[in-house]
This record gives C-alpha cells, sequence and structure tokens, in this order.
C-alpha cells in the first residue's frame, strides 16, 4: 500500500486519513481484479461515488460500508468493538462482596439431632 507508518494515525489530518481510506478500498478491489463498475453495481452506488472514495473524497459512511462488504473487508470494522470492562474500584467491591463461605442450610434444632 504506502509506507505511512500505523502508528502515525494520529498525526494525520482528516484529509490524509481519507485518502488513505480511499488507497485501501482500490488496493483492495484491485487485488481482486474487480473494475469500479462491478465493485459500484453490487454495492448499489454509482461508480463516480466510488471513484470519489478512492480518491480520498468525502463520501457517507453508508458507502463506505457498503463497498467495505462487497469487497469482503468488514473485519475493518473490528477496530471499532466496543468492550465492557470493569473498573478497578467496581472490581474489588464485587470481590469484597463475594460469598467467602457456605452456610449449613439445614434448619432443624441441635437439640433434634442431639440423641
Amino acid at each position: 500500500m504506502t509506507d505511512i507508518s500505523y502508528k502515525n494515525w494520529l498525526s494525520m489530518s482528516d484529509s490524509a486519513l481519507t485518502q488513505q481510506i480511499g488507497i485501501f478500498i482500490k488496493h483492495q478491489r484491485m487485488e481482486q481484479n474487480k473494475t469500479q463498475e462491478m465493485v459500484a453495481e453490487a454495492a448499489g452506488i454509482s461508480r463516480s461515488t466510488l471513484s470519489l472514495l478512492e480518491r480520498g473524497e468525502t463520501v457517507t459512511l453508508a458507502t463506505l460500508i457498503q463497498v467495505l462488504r462487497v469487497l469482503d473487508q468488514l473485519q475493518v470494522m473490528d477496530a471499532f468493538g466496543v468492550q465492557q470492562s470493569i473498573s478497578p474500584l467496581a472490581l474489588a467491591k464485587a470481590e469484597k462482596e463475594k460469598r467467602k463461605r457456605a452456610r449449613n442450610t439445614n434448619t432443624k434444632n441441635e437439640e433434634e439431632t442431639n440423641w
């Protein structure tokens, strides 16, 4: 693709980021030996919209998702996954409240069981 380091995402401008996305889309399309017309038709968009995307121009998020789906590249969405995490304080509180001993649930009096 390009020699842009993936560690520099924060320092890149919005324009540079959209161009990088366009480069990715074009690369994937070319790797699959698909024309712009083929991908655009399968995604339900115009060829000119796909061309805009590949050049790093403004397109909708829905358009990007449609194209990623056609190119079988939805795994990039993994980066947007949200994992629930528990704060250290909440974890400590839960550990403190965790049962430490088992209690005998037998409700008979001791006198009844003694001989």
